[in-house]
């Protein structure tokens, strides 16, 4: 885990060096998109090549003193891909210029192909030779740097989609719909939880919502390629080669057709997929209704014609195939238009009949800004063709509108833990308890650990360090190299004032650094006898609250000492001539400042996780305090069917939920504002610099 928790940082450094190299050559970011996407997928190839490698060697068997050699076989067990020498990244990486890249890196591609069929005419080749040799060699570097040789997990994975990501953000491909965003496909994966059999996605995109349907696989330690049988239907080539690409970093395969799903059903899964899942294009207003009007597909009849013979809207052709497609234990869940779930007339009449059938189980509000190309709200629909019978009558609203976190100014997500509490939600709802308690322990553990990692802790190199003692030691560092200027000044002097502040808020400082470590060592203790049922849960989490707010007390003490440190360093330098002393060591002092500050930075960030954990389970508790399923204002009802028939049969959840109350202003987040405002202010930068350099381009181009 400690390998993963700075890799949103990597990702947008690659991005960012691979972007600038794009930036300073010819290419738009369409024609650059599939030679680099390639290049992702070679480096993570080769990353589960290595993975995997030494334990398929020490396994392989021995004949008359020589080993068998590696086979495909072999690392398809694995879910990884064989690689030829020729295809290995390192082999490229070390290329000299002389050297014709793009013909090395299509003799890597076409080697892989002939390994594999299901990738062949799938990675991108031709394109390579559009590319400068120079510009070859540096992103192969960019995509090679030292710290992600050191670590293991589904890193490169995560960079594939994070590239997905921003190449969708720019419209570099198919106007950025074939991605759909990482944490709406998640949730969606995680309440229908796709264990084993048939998995439809007849929108596919670039193949998300499979691999994310492998990670509910992977996370119950079970092998998806052994679990989960894909099919999709993509009507875009490109697209299709990302998903096929996609799948492959992962080590799945899937059966993807080439289809305009109106029209088509290659696969003939009418009734017999086990799950679906989409994210479709909303409101198309071309689908052909004679084409259609007879399609199996269609159990609820056409949504509406207009004068040109076309469906008036085809969001309800999406939805009638998803709920076709399942079989008598199916799920689906899908993305969908907000316009969808109280559309009137004909739209109504569909959903009506949909409602009737008792397998509407869930639907989930998303407000705005969470897709890449498009600022609309959108809904989470999810269908149950086995509902128990206590539920058939009923849906679960939850409105998710209020539940966000901004990764940038246009641009927002679901936290991990913001996912896990809605999941928390639907969990109640099903009766799962035991998952529901096991968070809310588990957020009280992880705060915990969080708080013991203030004091010991690994970090990006695996190297030992201690946020706090660092801190308290790179404090008393500056104060000591200040030390001898400050014997030479007279008493009553200017500087007296800020030293004293400080002189007397160290000791403090320290004092209560080592309460709450005292502290945190007893509630670690004791969580050893800590029973998990709701009640004693509950106290525990209230127990728990003064642990978080000494950590919320701690981060203003470092932001303060630092400050005052920082003070005195500048009264000494502009009101006490320091830098005319030979008793000011200017250049020590200011190297201590910097050890100061980062270390402030690390102690500040790892005190905030653990007041963060504890708001967490805090969150769950106050809103579910039985453990059972309630309606919460503003976030979640259990509907009847004929509250919703008598509201026009909407499915919209904000129509039920009602308005969530004005929270007071004692439980404003500050911090949390300000990191929103952070956001804000380094999006406002890199697009300001982003428009200079296009003025800079332009007036050079003009000749000016």
């Amino acid at each position: 885990m400690a390998q993963l928790e700075h890799i949103e940082a990597i990702e947008k450094r690659l991005w960012s060096a691979a972007d600038t190299l794009r930036a300073n050559s010819n290419y738009a970011s369409n024609e650059y998109f599939m030679p680099v996407m390639g290049l992702v997928f070679l480096r993570h190839a080769y990353s589960r090549y290595l993975g995997v490698k030494d334990a398929i060697e020490a396994g392989l068997p021995t004949r008359g003193g020589k080993t068998r050699p590696l086979t495909k076989e072999d690392f398809s067990q694995k879910s990884a891909i064989f690689l030829q020498p020729k295809a290995q990244f390192d082999t490229l990486v070390a290329l000299p210029d002389s050297a014709d890249r793009a013909k090395a890196i299509i003799d890597a591609m076409e080697s892989i192909e002939a390994d594999y069929e299901n990738l062949r005419g799938v990675l991108p080749k031709s394109e390579y030779q559009e590319l400068d040799n120079a510009v070859l060699g540096q992103l192969l570097r960019t995509l090679n740097p030292e710290e992600l040789k050191r670590v293991s997990g589904d890193v490169f994975g995560r960079i594939y989609e994070y590239f997905l990501t921003q190449f969708a953000d720019q419209k570099a491909h198919d106007g950025g719909e074939f991605f759909t965003p990482v944490s709406l496909v998640s949730l969606i994966a995680n309440v229908i939880e796709p264990t084993c059999g048939t998995v439809l996605d007849p929108a596919c995109g670039s193949g998300g919502m499979f691999v994310q349907s492998a990670r509910v696989v992977e996370r119950r330690h079970e092998n998806p390629t052994e679990k989960l049988t894909f099919y999709g239907l993509e009507k875009n080539a490109t697209t299709i080669r990302l998903a096929k690409m996609n799948l492959a970093v992962h080590g799945l395969e899937g059966d993807i057709q080439k289809s305009i799903t109106y029209y088509e059903d290659p696969h003939e899964l009418l009734r017999k997929a086990d799950f679906v899942m989409a994210n479709p294009p909303f409101n198309v207003d071309e689908i052909d209704a004679d084409k259609v009007k007879s399609d199996p597909r269609l159990p609820f009849g056409l949504p509406g014609v207009n004068k040109k013979g076309k469906v008036s809207n085809g969001n309800y052709v999406w939805i009638s195939y998803f709920y076709s497609y399942l079989n008598e234990q199916g799920r689906a869940g899908f993305v969908m238009s907000s316009q969808a779930s109280s559309a009137g007339r004909d739209e109504a009449k569909v959903r009506q009949k949909l409602v009737e059938t008792g397998d509407v189980d869930v639907m989930v509000a998303i407000r705005s800004n969470f897709f890449y190309t498009r600022t609309v709200p959108c809904e989470l629909w999810f269908l149950n063709r086995a509902k128990p019978e206590a539920h058939r009558d009923k849906v679960l609203m939850i409105d998710a509108r209020n539940i966000y976190r901004k990764v940038t100014r246009k641009i927002f997500d679901f936290s991990p833990e913001q996912e896990q509490n809605l999941l928390a939600t639907v969990w109640l709802y099903r009766g799962e308890t035991g998952r529901y308690l096991d968070l809310v322990a588990g957020y009280c553990q992880r705060m915990l650990a969080e708080g013991a990692a203030c004091f010991t802790m690994k970090d990006d190199d695996g190297e030992e360090v201690e946020p706090l003692p660092d801190f308290i030691g790179a404090l008393d560092t500056l104060r000591s190299a200040v030390e001898p200027f400050i014997k030479t000044l007279d008493v009553g002097a200017i500087h007296e004032s800020p030293l004293q502040e400080l002189d007397e808020a160290i000791p403090l400082f320290k004092a209560d650094v080592e309460a709450f470590r005292q502290s945190v060592t007893e509630q670690q203790s004791a969580w050893g006898e800590q029973k998990t049922t709701n009640g004693e849960l509950k106290k525990a989490v209230d127990r728990l609250a003064a642990l978080a707010e000494t950590s919320r007390d701690l981060v203003k003490q470092t932001d303060l000492l630092y400050k005052l440190a920082y003070r005195l360093i500048e009264t000494c330098e502009n009101e006490c001539a320091a830098r005319d002393s030979d008793a000011w060591a200017g250049r020590d002092i200011t190297r201590a400042r910097k050890a100061a500050d980062e270390a402030r930075a690390l102690a500040v960030e790892q005190l905030k996780q653990v007041r963060y954990f504890w708001k967490q389970a805090r969150w769950l508790t106050e809103r579910f305090p039985e453990a059972e399923l309630r309606d919460v204002e503003g976030l979640v009802k259990l509907v009847d069917r004929s509250e919703i028939e008598a509201n026009d049969w909407s499915l919209t959840p904000g129509r039920y939920v009602g308005v969530a109350p004005e929270e007071e202003d004692e439980n404003f987040d500050f911090e949390e504002a300000l990191r929103d405002i952070h956001v804000e202010l380094e999006d406002l930068n890199a697009e300001a610099v982003q428009l200079a350099a296009t003025i800079k381009k332009n007036f050079e181009e003009l000749g000016v």
